[in-house]
């Protein structure tokens, strides 16, 4: 892999509490080169949103980076204050949000929300930054985009509403984006043309994506790379391919049988007996080991570490780590 654009080491986001912290996002690690696709795949609370979030600087308090680094294209970026993170974001970083009506104004029309990002962010004049914007909504597939450019956001439909989100997020041409859910809203049709269309911009723009989902069909389509997150940590990282293919830790073997198979003749899916841990009740050592039918005596009490295992790194003591 090339040198890192995104590098996260040890990442540490805390929620103070009456009861105590509560440690929603507990040493996460992963590295996104330019023009890659990091798929980040797990359940729901699995601290998915919330790495996005810290990233771009977005936690809600009282969310806070509680230990570890971000470094982005070589600089720190967890410690800037708000003016500095407020230049990087939009113009180097940007984020594609699950609802797209959470980041268009209603009140504006979209054309005017494009023209007042690229003003924002690049050196033209409004002339200039509404050709920009009419060639933007094109690219992202917009039908007639220089009479569309003066609609209002409840004229278009939830995937050209998503279209026109992606279209913000490349206006000043970023180097990353942040796509929480992306697709989630949307019929099945409708996510095909956003997965393709982010595919392409990677392609063409060289742009880096952290693809945050629960829905595997759509890290398969997508991603390069995968990230499986469990109860805030990394169980799993490696390709695509072969992580699909060849998944070592127990819980990405339990997500992928849990897969319908159009070959497959079962009566019925195989499930992940009970449930993630509340934050207030994460197990000591491997916080999946309440759920695993491999658990032995290391994984009750030490937490493992990312163990080389082939071409990916899994969090697992079967694959022979020092104990």
């Amino acid at each position: 892999m090339s040198e890192p654009l995104l590098s996260v080491r040890n990442l540490i986001v805390e929620f103070p509490t009456r009861a105590g912290l509560l440690r929603a996002v507990d040493e996460v690690s992963f590295d996104i080169a330019p023009g890659e696709v990091l798929g980040v795949v797990g359940e729901s609370g699995a601290g998915k949103s919330l790495t996005g979030a810290a990233i771009i600087g977005l936690l809600e308090p009282p969310g806070r980076i509680a230990g570890g680094e971000i470094i982005f294209d070589g600089n720190r970026i967890d410690n800037l204050d708000n003016d500095d993170m407020r230049a990087l974001r939009g113009k180097r970083i940007s984020m594609i949000f699950q609802d797209p009506l959470t980041s268009l104004n209603p009140l504006y029309r979209v054309g005017e929300q494009l023209i007042e990002t690229i003003l924002t962010h690049l050196p033209l004049s409004t002339g200039e930054a509404r050709k920009r914007a009419i060639e933007l909504l094109d690219e992202v597939g917009i039908p007639a985009p220089e009479t569309r450019i003066d609609g209002y956001p409840h004229q278009f439909s939830g995937g050209m509403r998503q279209r026109v989100v992606i279209a913000l997020a490349l206006a000043a041409e970023p180097d990353l984006i942040i796509a929480d859910e992306p697709t989630t809203a949307l019929d099945v049709s409708v996510q095909a043309q956003i997965i393709s269309l982010l595919k392409n911009l990677c392609s063409e723009h060289g742009t880096a994506v952290m693809l945050i989902t629960h829905d595997m069909g759509v890290i398969a389509e997508t991603a390069d790379r995968v990230a499986v997150l469990y109860a805030g940590q990394v169980a799993e990282i490696g390709s695509t391919r072969d992580l699909i293919k060849h998944p070592k830790h127990p819980y990405t073997i339990g997500l992928m049988q849990s897969i319908p198979s159009l070959e497959g003749e079962a009566d019925r899916l195989v499930q992940i007996p009970g449930s993630m841990p509340r934050l207030n009740a994460i197990p000591p050592g491997c916080s999946f080991h309440p759920r695993c039918k491999k658990a032995f005596e290391p994984c009750m009490s030490k937490r493992s570490p990312l163990i080389e295992v082939g071409s990916t790194r899994t969090a697992c003591w079967l694959y022979g780590a020092e104990q």
